[in-house]
């Protein structure tokens, strides 16, 4: 039936203005309920405390932000993670440092609000944020991890952290990791009024267990950037690690060195320096 009213011109009118002003009409309403959604994101302002998924949302503040990346010896050749991005101002904030940021942020209207506010500053090329639960985000890509949340939270991000790169930094404001000791510590009191301490931890490599040093046997035990152990019957001293870098002394000689997987290397200072390497039993 339709086929034939369609030939039929003056009907084919009659039917074709009423369904013009329909579309029109339509198109209309649903332009203004696009633009009322447009507006009201937009407006979107967030609550100092409100409810997020595994944490109320309380900002950094902007000098600590500064602090923390500082600790952090953050530069443009690091990728920088934050968990739990909210407003995006400390993606935005290493953004302008020139460093290339990403945000992982669950609530959708606070992800849409750091995208505004990353393009009003003129980073949207360098800070990126991603809707995201923190515990599915892949975090392998990271150099430094920024993080403001609970030490429950923290310490059931740890073990995962903890298989980042050697040398990866992690900075959170405030709470700690548990039994995993910070390498540094820092409080401001210029222009903070609360949550003015940061907190870093660099990972630490993999050295628990033997090695093989020069004939002798090096036997290292290991919680996390902590260590101590032997060379052949002798008690190693002043022991560190921090990140892929050791060193201790064994009889006055100093050994300092990179750790790569199964390989230690460096040089040894004392009456006779010379350089040196351990291979994993």
């Amino acid at each position: 039936m339709m086929l034939a009213l369609l030939g039929n011109s003056s009907q084919s009118n009659f039917f074709r203005q009423p369904a013009a002003a329909m579309a029109a009409a339509a198109f209309l309403a649903l332009s203004g309920a696009v633009g009322a959604a447009d507006r009201a994101a937009s407006s979107y302002v967030p609550e100092v405390g409100q409810e997020g998924k595994d944490v109320v949302w309380v900002p950094t503040p902007q000098p600590l932000v500064e602090k923390m990346l500082d600790m952090a010896k953050a530069t443009p050749r690091d990728y920088l993670i934050d968990l739990g991005s909210g407003d995006g101002r400390t993606v935005i904030t290493a953004a302008k440092r020139g460093i290339r940021a990403h945000g992982i942020e669950y609530n959708p209207e606070m992800v849409e609000l750091a995208r505004r506010n990353a393009s009003a500053a003129g980073v949207s090329q360098r800070a990126t944020f991603a809707n995201a639960d923190l515990f599915d985000t892949d975090l392998s890509r990271a150099s430094v991890i920024t993080l403001f949340l609970l030490p429950t939270i923290n310490e059931k991000l740890r073990p995962r952290l903890l298989e980042l790169k050697p040398g990866t930094r992690v900075v959170s404001n405030t709470f700690p990791m548990g039994d995993w000791q910070p390498d540094e510590q820092a409080t401001i009191t210029q222009d903070c009024q609360g949550w003015c301490t940061a907190l870093l931890w660099i990972v630490p490599a993999k050295v628990e267990g033997s090695w093989k040093l020069g004939g002798q046997e090096l036997k290292l035990t290991q919680q996390y950037q902590r260590i101590s152990g032997t060379l052949a019957s002798t008690q190693i001293a002043d022991a560190s690690l921090r990140g892929d870098e050791i060193s201790f002394t064994v009889n006055g000689v100093r050994y300092r060195g990179k750790v790569n997987g199964k390989t230690m290397q460096g040089t040894r200072s004392g009456a006779a320096p010379a350089a040196w390497t351990a291979v994993r039993n």
